[in-house]
């Protein structure tokens, strides 16, 4: 397996550096010389589907996995070795983990006792870190007796107590409604700035990982397939596993024709699409679109390219109205657009629609 890509980043790197880390389970490699480098005050989101590895690397952040080979960095300190207790690094974990003996305040001590810290200084940590999570009155309660919003606020608080270099979080909000979840992400991503804390996030939530992340590292049988800012991964993913993980989009199968001034001409089932990029003529591909930049219509000008479809189904979001057509086999293309401005569109309907070709992305077949 190869390495992850190079990295960009608009803080200092390598406060958290993974370095060639390899892990194996029963002799059987789940992750081979994968690299990952975090900036100091990053969230870093870990996106992608069960088994890909996310949840290993976490834990052997942590401590609670250890490699094979490679290294782990935290602040220039190697921890690969370290036992996870000494690490100084936060953990919140799926289920919260709380200890259910223990009321909100005595959760929010553990590791601070653990730590022999002085009572007077656990009092005062215990209730400026509830006060950070909205749990102040909460302080003498038993936590069997919360909500799961308020048991992850008490995790959250108890991983902070400890003054944590480094905040891992393992799917906290899973167990969550949509409203709760949508709640608590933008109430964690606040807080955690507000401190500035460097935090990595496990998720196969893209929408989650879009919303909260500085950086978001997709991650595709124990390799990073691409890692970059949210609106790079969605607008420019690097590989056809990236585009179809993260968002939705129109996908045609087709052959490259021919390039003429870096625009490359791809023919396919549904007419001829002109996408930035290089293929020889006669080779497989696949170009893509995101929904939202197809638009009804025909073309304007030369610098869009247009296709003419049958359209098939019409969903209703509220917002936004979906519009999917025929495109042939397994091609799919799908719109998305006002609804004032599909309004009058039935299934059966041709329909005229154009799109930029700088939006058209192109990937080997």
């Amino acid at each position: 397996m190869a390495a992850a890509l190079p990295l960009e980043s608009t803080r200092r790197d390598g406060y958290l550096a993974v370095q060639g880390v390899t892990k194996r389970f029963r002799g059987v490699t789940v992750m081979e010389n994968l690299d990952l480098a975090v900036g100091q005050g990053e969230f870093v989101s870990l996106l992608g589907p069960s088994g890909c590895g996310k949840t290993t690397l976490l834990r052997l952040i942590a401590g609670l996995l250890r490699a094979e080979a490679g290294r782990i960095l935290l602040d220039g300190q190697d921890l690969t070795r370290l036992p996870a207790h000494r690490r100084r690094v936060g953990v919140v974990f799926q289920n919260y983990a709380l200890f259910p003996h223990l009321t909100v305040a005595g959760n929010v001590a553990f590791g601070l006792r653990a730590r022999k810290t002085p009572e007077a200084e656990i009092r005062d940590t215990v209730r400026r870190n509830l006060s950070l999570v909205h749990m102040e009155s909460f302080h003498d309660r038993s936590v069997l007796a919360l909500s799961g919003g308020q048991q992850q606020r008490v995790a959250v608080a108890r991983a902070l107590a400890v003054r944590p270099r480094l905040l891992l979080l393992d799917e906290p909000f899973s167990a969550l409604d949509r409203k709760l979840r949508e709640t608590m992400q933008m109430e964690l991503r606040g807080l955690l700035r507000e401190l500035d804390i460097t935090a990595v996030f496990v998720t196969h939530d893209q929408d989650e990982a879009l919303i909260m992340s500085d950086r978001i590292a997709v991650m595709n049988d124990g390799r990073i397939e691409q890692f970059a800012d949210p609106t790079s991964i969605y607008t420019r993913p690097a590989s056809a596993f990236v585009l179809d993980f993260v968002g939705t989009a129109s996908r045609l199968a087709g052959t490259a024709r021919g390039v003429e001034e870096g625009v490359l001409t791809v023919d396919t089932g549904a007419g001829p699409v002109r996408a930035r990029g290089g293929f020889l003529p006669g080779r497989g591909v696949r170009v893509a679109v995101r929904p939202e930049a197809l638009l009804l219509g025909p073309a304007p000008d030369a610098a869009h390219n247009e296709l003419r479809l049958r359209l098939r189904d019409r969903v209703f979001l509220g917002s936004r109205l979906v519009l999917y057509f025929h495109a042939g086999g397994e091609d799919a293309v799908l719109a998305e657009v006002a609804p004032a401005r599909g309004a009058g569109l039935q299934p059966g309907d041709e329909v005229t629609l154009h799109w930029p070709v700088t939006d058209t992305l192109v990937f080997p077949a």
